[in-house]
């Protein structure tokens, strides 16, 4: 025992600390010389394994019987490592006084001393056999995903080059003292929110659990104390680039870097009501054209750009007029269908033609796609009146007097709107703020001015809740809830006993938490639905995104500003690339999940067909939007 205590050169009360730290762990130890003989055993050893100290000490460790089950080589590979000062830890069996065989988590150190020689190994031996549920824990954490794996759909769709990059693990030095650290600071909160009682429980679990599991919790606190807990990592730049750029340009608020000519976007004077639309017409009086293009506008493949011609690029108003009919929005208001037109043109007015994809037609576009998954039965399980009012306003209004510029433009460019909104969420929040402006300053359109004041805080909080949605930067969040939240409570529920249970399956769509998952996935999926869409039209779509992007990389280039996406350079951008990068990072898993609860297979199949599409034409190095003429 002495010679063990020397190993620490401490004064006498330290020394008496560190034997009774020794003598009551519940780890097995054992401290052996520089020529591996043993010199001290603490009492957990001689439990665990059989022996009493007075058998081993001065007996080197090749006296003591070893396990056959181990493989021939191990013991070599140890001594290899610990003979040259590092640290080994891993999988040991060993036998017992008994002739039993333990399988254990060993973790051997060498102590070094003076002159850098090592003096002493220090090896702490913890049984796996007393953690059987620790381990069928995790088995079963690992068949699960192995499941999940194996039953995800569209494999084609997805690229390898995205995968989450693994964490590594911070080793053991100091980590146990980490993990006891943070429990004491978790404890001693006052107020505990649900990710503090999530950390510590897994503090508490770690105490009682094997070296590796230990080691892989504290991996899992590593990533649930970053910030970032919804979106992927990507690797190097040079992977793929057209994700990187995609992603910069659409999930950041920007970098706040300015040039010496720095550009500022101040925002402009909202749009009145134009004086040749001032005579309201009733839905009745649409013109026979603009009505017979409308006939099928409750189909998934209707045509928009047929509309946006017949109405001369305003049928944001002609198609908001007939689906708000549809819906029975005017009922529901209890508005006059003159004013709901007032407030259609004046929205309408608001949106940018000059645009060529954030304009009113991309905004009848989602309007259309918002109409069509209302319809949906399990939409229409989850969701009120109320709900749906909010969501066509919300799609309606959702991008209104957008600039044809990102985020991250507006705050690398220090325009008025990034400042009054502190550079988060800029587009999304004066889209809303606008839209309740330009509603209620004029009775004319006012389609609130005779609902209650409670019903209208509550639309009012949905609406702005759907259109904040819409931003990127929590993409992966949004998607992650309602998958776990809503799709897996429901898949287990019909795995359990199909769709009997009807009282649990209600229960999981009408939450009120759920709800608003609902309602946020289906103005996102409604907004991003474009590669969704028949191929001419997902085309067509293509070409005007990449069309506005390529119009603010000429913009940044001409200013001096920060190029937010390089790829999306005119000269040079591989459209079909782009698509195939939006298609794998951001639309596959949502509108996979959006499947799994609505039942989409028409859009499912325009998916996979675009996609082959695009990889058609990447794969024949084209650039462009369609194939050169035979």
């Amino acid at each position: 025992m002495c010679a063990a205590l020397c190993l620490f050169f401490l004064p006498t009360r330290a020394s008496n600390a560190i034997f009774t730290a020794l003598e009551q762990s519940q780890d097995a130890i054992e401290i052996t010389s520089e020529d591996q003989v043993i010199q001290y055993v603490n009492p957990a050893y001689e439990s665990i394994m059989g022996y009493q100290q007075g058998e081993l000490i001065g007996k080197e460790i090749i006296e003591v019987p070893k396990s056959e089950k181990n493989k021939p080589d191990l013991l070599e590979t140890i001594n290899s490592c610990i003979l040259k000062g590092k640290e080994w830890q891993g999988i040991y069996y060993a036998k017992k006084k008994n002739g039993d065989n333990i399988q254990q988590n060993v973790k051997i150190t060498p102590v070094i001393g003076q002159g850098g020689k090592i003096r002493h190994y220090v090896s702490i031996n913890r049984p796996l056999n007393d953690n059987n549920k620790s381990e069928k824990s995790t088995e079963r954490v690992q068949a699960e995903s192995q499941t999940d794996i194996q039953s995800s759909k569209h494999k084609d769709r997805r690229k390898g080059s995205l995968d989450v990059k693994s964490i590594t693990s911070r080793g053991s030095d100091g980590s146990s003292q980490r993990r006891h650290s943070s429990m004491a600071r978790i404890h001693s909160m006052t107020i505990e929110a649900p990710i503090t009682k999530v950390i510590n429980i897994i503090n508490q679990a770690q105490e009682s659990s094997p070296m590796p599991v230990a080691e892989a919790l504290d991996r899992v606190l590593e990533i649930l104390r970053t910030t970032e807990l919804y979106s992927p990592q990507l690797g190097t730049k040079d992977e793929d680039p057209h994700t990187n750029d995609l992603v910069g340009g659409l999930m950041t608020d920007g970098l706040r870097r300015l040039s010496g000519n720095e550009y500022i976007l101040a925002t402009k004077q909202p749009h009145h009501l134009p004086s040749h639309l001032a005579t309201p017409l009733s839905l009745n009086d649409i013109p026979p054209r603009i009505a017979q293009t409308m006939e099928t506008e409750a189909s998934w493949d209707f045509d928009i750009f047929n509309l946006e011609a017949a109405t001369m690029k305003r049928p944001l108003t002609f198609l908001g007029l007939k689906i708000f009919s549809r819906f029975g929005v005017c009922e529901f208001l209890n508005c006059p269908e003159a004013t709901l037109r007032s407030w259609l043109q004046v929205i309408e007015a608001n949106y940018h033609s000059s645009n060529s994809y954030h304009n009113s037609t991309h905004a009848a576009d989602v309007l259309h796609a918002t109409a069509y998954f209302l319809c949906k039965e399990r939409v229409k399980q989850s969701l009120d009146p109320i709900d749906e009012v909010a969501a066509l306003i919300a799609a309606t209004v959702h991008d209104v007097d957008h600039p044809g510029r990102t985020n991250s433009f507006l705050c690398n460019a220090g325009s008025e709107l990034a400042i009054l909104y502190n550079d988060t969420a800029v587009l999304e929040s004066h889209h809303a703020a606008l839209a309740f402006q330009l509603t209620t300053r004029d009775d004319k359109c006012n389609i609130f001015k005779h609902i209650e004041r409670n019903e209208y805080r509550t639309l009012r909080q949905a609406i702005i809740d759907m259109v904040l949605a819409t931003e990127m930067t929590k993409h992966f969040e949004h998607v992650n809830k309602f998958v776990n939240s809503i799709n897996k409570p429901l898949a287990a529920l019909e795995e359990n006993g199909g769709n009997s249970d009807e009282e649990s399956v209600k229960s999981v769509l009408t939450s009120p938490e759920n709800r608003i998952l609902v309602k946020r996935m289906l103005i996102k999926c409604a907004d991003i639905s474009n590669p969704c869409r028949p191929l001419e039209l997902c085309i067509e779509w293509a070409g005007r995104i990449s069309e506005e992007y390529f119009a603010q990389t000429d913009e940044e280039k001409r200013q001096g500003l920060p190029v937010v996406m390089p790829v999306f350079d005119r000269n040079t951008c591989s459209i079909p690339k782009s698509q195939i990068s939006f298609i794998d990072y951001f639309i596959t898993d949502m509108f996979d999940a959006w499947d799994a609860f609505a039942d989409l297979p028409n859009l499912m199949q325009h998916l996979d067909n675009n996609f082959k599409y695009w990889k058609g034409l990447d794969e024949r190095k084209l650039h462009s939007l369609r194939p050169p003429p035979e």
